[in-house]
Formats: C-alpha cells, structure tokens, sequence
C-alpha cells in the first residue's frame, strides 16, 4: 500500500491531462449548445450524446505511454499502474459529467439515471478498448487507433444497429427502457473486458 501511494505523482504526471482536458472542454461547449435556442433544445439528448462521445475520446488516450516499454520490467504490476491511472481519472470524469449535465436545461434534460448509465458505458469502453491495444500490441500511444475505432462504432451503431436492439433512441421513445438494459450489459461487459486486458501484455515471439 506504501508503494502504491508512491506511485500517485509519477503516474499523474504520465496522464495526458491535456488531451483528456481538450477532449472535455469541447465536450462542455457541445452541452452548451442546448441553450443556444429552441432548435438546440429540442437536440439536447443528440448534443449530450455527442458530449459524451467527445470526452470518451478524451479517455481513449488515457493509458498512452511513451515510456512503456521502458518501464514494462518495474516492479510494481501493469493491473496496478493501470487501476492508478484510471481511479485518477475517475474524479474528473464524475466532475466533467456533473457540469455538462447541469449546462442542459432542466427542461429538456434526460432522465439523469439512464443518460449517466450511456455515458460510463462510453466511457469504460474507451479505456477499455485502449487497455485491449496495450495488451495486444506493443504501441506505446493506444490513443489515435483507439478514438478511430470509437468514432467508426458509434456511428456504425446508429446507421445499421438493429431496430429491436436499439441502443440510441429518444426519451419518448418505447423501447427506452428497454434500450438502457442493454446499455447496463455493454458497461457489464465492457468492464470484464477491461479488467482482463488490464493485465501484463501477451508475450511477443523474440526475432532472432
């Protein structure tokens, strides 16, 4: 546990602050956006979805690592490093969240469960996806590949996703609730996901 807290200030300098910040700061602009008129407010639920989309990508970067292979034989293990760069991100995303939900108008705000329930499943997908790269490859920055991916699913997902299994429908819409069941089993899954690809990389064949 010593160890553990002694870590705290090296890895938070190795987090890309900038990029999750710049990430989250269009994210905010795009929340901000449901109070620019009556058109806008009838978009809100599209411009918070397209908020949380902007800050996932943001997270999409979180475990790059320039340093990576240097720092692959420490002692301390990558499911450790990784929990410390996640549970650092963790307060910021909530605080991030808490803001865009308040930038939407009471009015025509989603039900606040069910919208937070789509957003962490965003968002645990983004660090998930970026912890499979790692796992599975030797890139030191899983971010790039990983927010192309992101951006391709999700607009996959809303062209060709099956009607009966819809993720992305409105409030009014019947199979909303039904919707968010589904959303709870992506976050359930991408979180298992997440934590097996948390562990130390496969081991590549050595190239004589």
């Amino acid at each position: 546990m010593p160890l553990t807290r002694q870590l705290v200030p090296p890895v938070h300098r190795t987090v890309p602050w900038g990029t999750v910040g710049a990430a989250g700061a269009a994210g905010l602009l795009l929340a901000a956006l449901t109070r620019t008129g009556e058109s806008a407010e009838r978009l809100s639920l599209y411009l918070l979805r397209a908020a949380i989309l902007a800050f996932a990508v943001g997270l999409a970067f979180l475990l790059d690592d320039p340093a990576r292979h240097t720092t692959a034989a420490v002692p301390t293990p990558r499911p450790v490093r990784v929990a410390l760069r996640v549970a650092l991100a963790v307060p910021a995303a909530a605080a991030w969240w808490t803001v865009a939900l308040l930038l939407v108008p009471p009015g025509v705000r989603p039900p606040v469960g069910d919208i937070t329930l789509e957003a962490g499943a965003a968002f645990v997908l983004a660090v998930t996806g970026a912890a499979a790269a790692v796992r599975f490859s030797e890139v030191t920055r899983p971010g790039l590949p990983v927010t192309g991916g992101l951006l391709a699913t999700a607009v996959l997902a809303m062209l060709f996703w099956p009607g009966r299994w819809a993720l992305f429908v409105p409030v009014q819409d019947e199979r909303w609730a039904a919707a968010h069941d589904r959303w709870a089993v992506v976050l359930a899954g991408a979180l298992v996901l997440g934590a097996v690809c948390a562990v130390e990389p496969v081991r590549r064949r050595v190239r004589l």
